[in-house]
């Protein structure tokens, strides 16, 4: 190991110790004390608490694509819930990030589990994809510091983790400060809409059924907007909290890729959060919290040229699919007794090819310096191999199922779980740990695509066996 290496090695170790401690002094002590609640919160029946902070990096520091240059007039968020009364807290995070992988998802669960006096398996943190945002994956750093590589030269807008583990840190005191003013929840409101003209399929289709053409977020060419909408799910589902008549959280759910246009050097939570935000001041004493369904192979290619006024359009007509579903919300009474928490532990299979990238590197590092993210592949294919699981989630809530999902899911999963239990109110959001990137169901890595290629897919197609079964199970627990 050179004396780079070490040297790296060595602070990085040292910068780790110093940010949990922090998280410690922050979140209270650890191990068996971290899961006992102040005493004024442990209250009988459920209760809920929100937590609302801003993760936007300031000017000068990384997003996932290039540098932080001005601020819009919406910056970032990170929204969500803790939700006790049904066993050890839950907490549901959704954050305007383009990605948290591998690690850097784990330092997320132990951190916000901490804070609450609950456990890992009981967090989902769910990123929103936008792409004028950060990402943060402490593993592929952890890949390049052993490569003797500085992940803050090669690549600061992928792996400098400075602002992440500060937005982290943040994020845990403001979590833990929620405890503070938790309220009951009585009742259940469940609604749907229908949003138009905002998704449509990535891929389309030649003759011989492979992919001829991905119409991307952005789709100049006229010819390929005209093209058929394909495979999408229209429908947004609305979950609210209520305590009696009184409106506490509204979560929203709906499958696209977030894009009108990026690379602007601008953070901003494009249409999705404008939209949210549309839908925060209509209904302005509960917290309006929006995940991502299954949309990695949705976007709004179909109706969008990159002309920047597109943003406002998609906002607005994302916000009246999300008024459809408030109008449309009956509420029902829910206890304790009908709240559960449940979690299908899975071994994604990695795709063969990171097999072969892997025996490259024990020649040189010249993968790593040509593509700095073969860090994020080689950091999820170590976890495979070192027998580390993923954790598929699901709220139950009366007749409601809630699915929190890792990966860029293709929306054929959130179709698929939705016909496999129409006597149960389905809801999806994808986008958790995104160390897997992609993931197509079989039958796409047949078809080819981008989003089935080597460059952003890090999964076998044998994936989709994986996690149809364990959605099953969780639908059917």
């Amino acid at each position: 190991m050179s004396g780079f290496n070490k040297r790296l090695c060595g602070l990085l170790c040292m910068f780790s110790l110093l940010f949990f401690i922090q998280l410690s002094i922050a979140v209270g002590s650890t191990g068996k004390e971290s899961r006992q609640l102040p005493k004024h919160n442990i209250q009988e029946g459920l209760r809920l608490s929100t937590f609302d902070i801003d993760v936007t990096p300031p000017i000068g520091m990384p997003l996932a694509y290039d540098v932080s240059i001005n601020k819009w007039d919406l910056g970032l968020r990170a929204k969500g819930v803790v939700l006790q009364g049904a066993g050890l807290p839950i907490v549901l995070c959704a954050i305007d990030w383009l990605a948290i992988g591998n690690e850097g998802m784990d330092d997320f669960k132990r951190a916000l589990a901490a804070a609450v006096g609950s456990i890992p398996e009981r967090i989902a943190v769910n990123a929103l994809h936008q792409h004028d945002a950060p990402r943060f994956d402490s593993g592929a750093e952890q890949i390049l510091l052993e490569a003797g590589l500085d992940p803050a030269k090669i690549n600061p807008s992928q792996y400098d983790g400075t602002f992440p583990r500060e937005a982290l840190r943040n994020l845990t005191v403001a979590v833990k400060s929620s405890l503070n003013e938790t309220q009951p929840v009585t009742h259940l409101g469940l609604g749907k809409g229908t949003v138009d003209k905002v998704a449509s399929n990535r891929n389309i289709y030649g003759p011989d059924g492979k992919v001829r053409v991905t119409r991307m977020s952005t789709t100049r060419d006229a010819k390929i907007r005209a093209e058929p909408e394909g495979v999408i799910d229209p429908e947004l589902s609305l979950v609210s909290f209520w305590n009696e008549d009184q409106p506490i959280a509204i979560f929203s759910y709906y499958a696209t890729h977030p894009q009108s246009y990026y690379r602007t050097g601008i953070p901003n939570p494009d249409f999705v959060g404008v939209a949210r935000f549309f839908r925060q001041l209509a209904v302005p004493d509960a917290l309006h919290v929006h995940f991502n369904g299954a949309g990695g192979n949705i976007a709004a290619g179909k109706y969008n040229d990159g002309s920047h006024e597109n943003r406002l359009i998609f906002a607005q007509r994302l916000a009246a699919g999300m008024e459809e579903a408030w109008e449309a919300t009956k509420k029902e009474p829910i206890t304790s007794a009908n709240v559960s928490w449940t979690v299908e532990k899975v071994a994604l299979p990695p795709a063969p090819y990171l097999f072969d990238m892997q025996e490259k590197l024990k020649e040189s590092n010249e993968l790593l310096i040509e593509n700095s993210g073969i860090a994020r592949k080689m950091a999820w294919l170590r976890r495979t191999q070192e027998g580390k699981t993923i954790d598929l989630k699901c709220l139950s809530l009366n007749n409601a199922r809630l699915l929190h999902m890792p990966g860029e899911l293709f929306v054929e999963y959130q179709l698929a779980a939705k016909a496999a239990r129409p006597d149960l109110y389905v809801a999806m959001a994808a986008y958790g740990d995104l160390g897997m990137g992609y993931i197509g169901t079989t039958l796409a890595y047949e078809k080819g695509g981008y989003e089935v290629s080597q460059r952003v897919s890090n999964v076998a197609p044998e994936v989709e066996g994986v996690l149809m079964k364990a959605i099953e199970n969780l639908l059917k627990k």
